[in-house]
C-alpha cells in the first residue's frame, strides 16, 4: 500500500465518520426535542435515554442513510482534491485513473463489511430495544391479545384462533383443519386452545409444542363417510409456540440474519406464501452494504474533474442522486409486500440502475 493510498483511505473513512458525526448530533437534538415531553411526562432517568433508547437510535439510523453518508463524504473530500489540482498531479505522475480508484475500493470494502455485521447481528436485537423503549414510555403500538388469527402450521394443515390472549397463553373459539389433496379430512372446533409447553424428543432432540382443546368437537372424512367425536380435553401437537401468532412484518427488522433465514425456510417448508416483507428484509441486508460499493463509483466519477465554482454543484448533483436512490429504493420495496415484483428484485433494482449509471459514468471519467 503506497502513501498516495493511505492518503485517500484516511480522507475517506475521516470525512465520512465526521459526517456521521455531524448528521446524528442533529438529529438527536431534533429527536430530543420531540420527545422530551414523553419523557417528563413518563419521568424516564437519564440513564434509560441515553443507554436503552439513544445507544439503539444511533446505529439503526447510522445503516439506514449510509448510503447518503457514503456519497456526500465521497463527493465532498474528492471534489476538494480536485480543486486542489491533486488528482491532476496524480494522473500527471503517471498514476492512472483505474489506479486511483483502488484505495476508494479498499474503503468501501471496509464500510461494506462494517455495516454487514451491524445491520444483520448488532442492529437488529437494538431494534428490538428501541421499539420496547417507545411502546413503553412514547407510544403503546403492542399488544398481548391478537384476534382473528388464520396460519399454516405445517402443510396442509391450517389452524383458526378467534382471540388469543398470550398472557395466560389461551385462546377462544379455535379450529384445526387437516387436508390431504385439497380434500378436507379432518376438523376440530373447540371452544377454548391452551398451551401447554414444549417436549423434547429424548432420542432425535425435537420440540413437540403440546397443545390442548377443550370443550371439543372433532369430525373424520373418508370419502362420503364422517364419524364425529365429542369430548371435554383433546391433548395434541402443533409446530407452532405462541409468539409465533404475534410476528408481524415489522418485527422483521429485529430479527438477525440466521433467525431470519431460520424463520423463512420454517414457513417455506410450512407451506406459508406470505413472508415476503421477511424475505425483502433479508435481502435488504445484501443490497444495503453493497450500495458502499455502487455510491463510492457514482461519487469519485462525478467529483473527480475540477470545475469552476468550486465543489458546490458536485455536492448538489450528490444529495440530489443519493436522495434518489433513497427514494427509489424505499418506494421499490412496496411493490414486493404488494406482490408486483419478487422480493429480490424489488430490492435490488435500485442497485442494478444506479450500478448501470455508475458504470457508464466511469467509462466517461478524465483520465
Amino acid at each position: 500500500m503506497k502513501r498516495l493510498d493511505l492518503y485517500i483511505i484516511r480522507k475517506f473513512l475521516g470525512t465520512f465518520f465526521l459526517s456521521i458525526v455531524l448528521v446524528m448530533s442533529l438529529a438527536i437534538v431534533f429527536d430530543l426535542t420531540e420527545k422530551m415531553d414523553d419523557f417528563f411526562e413518563n419521568q424516564v432517568s437519564f440513564r434509560e435515554i441515553v443507554v436503552d433508547y439513544y445507544f439503539n437510535f444511533i446505529p439503526y439510523y447510522m445503516n439506514m442513510f449510509a448510503p447518503l453518508f457514503i456519497f456526500i463524504s465521497v463527493i465532498f473530500f474528492t471534489s476538494k482534491l480536485a480543486g486542489n489540482s491533486e488528482i491532476i498531479a496524480m494522473l500527471a505522475a503517471g498514476v492512472s485513473f483505474h489506479r486511483i480508484m483502488l484505495p476508494y475500493l479498499f474503503s468501501a470494502t471496509l464500510l461494506f463489511g462494517l455495516f454487514y455485521y451491524m445491520g444483520g447481528y448488532i442492529i437488529p436485537p437494538a431494534n428490538g430495544k428501541l421499539l420496547d423503549f417507545e411502546d413503553k414510555y412514547i407510544k403503546k403500538f403492542k399488544s398481548d391479545n391478537a384476534r382473528n388469527i388464520q396460519m399454516v402450521v405445517e402443510p396442509g394443515t391450517i389452524l383458526y384462533i378467534e382471540t388469543f390472549q398470550k398472557r395466560h397463553n389461551s385462546g377462544y373459539r379455535a379450529s384445526l383443519d387437516k387436508f390431504e389433496d385439497k380434500h378436507l379430512t379432518s376438523r376440530i372446533v373447540a371452544e377454548r386452545i391452551y398451551f401447554d409447553g414444549v417436549d423434547t424428543d429424548p432420542q432425535t432432540g425435537a420440540k413437540n409444542p403440546k397443545w390442548h382443546f377443550e370443550n371439543y368437537t372433532r369430525r373424520e372424512f373418508d370419502g362420503l363417510k364422517e364419524s364425529i367425536s365429542i369430548g371435554q380435553r383433546l391433548d395434541t401437537v402443533i409446530p407452532m409456540v405462541p409468539d409465533e401468532l404475534f410476528i408481524t412484518a415489522e418485527q422483521a427488522q429485529q430479527m438477525t440474519n440466521p433467525e431470519l433465514s431460520h424463520y423463512i425456510e420454517k414457513q417455506r417448508e410450512r407451506g406459508t406464501g406470505d413472508i415476503q416483507a421477511f424475505e425483502t428484509e433479508l435481502h435488504k441486508r445484501y443490497a444495503s452494504p453493497i450500495a458502499a460499493f455502487i455510491m463510492t463509483l457514482l461519487a469519485v466519477t462525478l467529483s473527480s474533474r475540477k470545475v469552476r465554482g468550486g465543489m458546490g454543484k458536485n455536492l448538489g448533483i450528490g444529495i440530489t442522486l443519493s436522495a434518489m436512490y433513497i427514494l427509489f429504493s424505499t418506494v421499490s420495496t412496496t411493490f414486493s409486500v404488494s406482490g408486483v415484483m419478487s422480493p429480490f428484485m424489488s430490492v435490488w433494482l435500485p442497485n442494478f440502475i444506479f450500478l448501470a449509471i455508475g458504470i457508464v459514468l466511469y467509462t466517461r471519467a478524465p483520465k
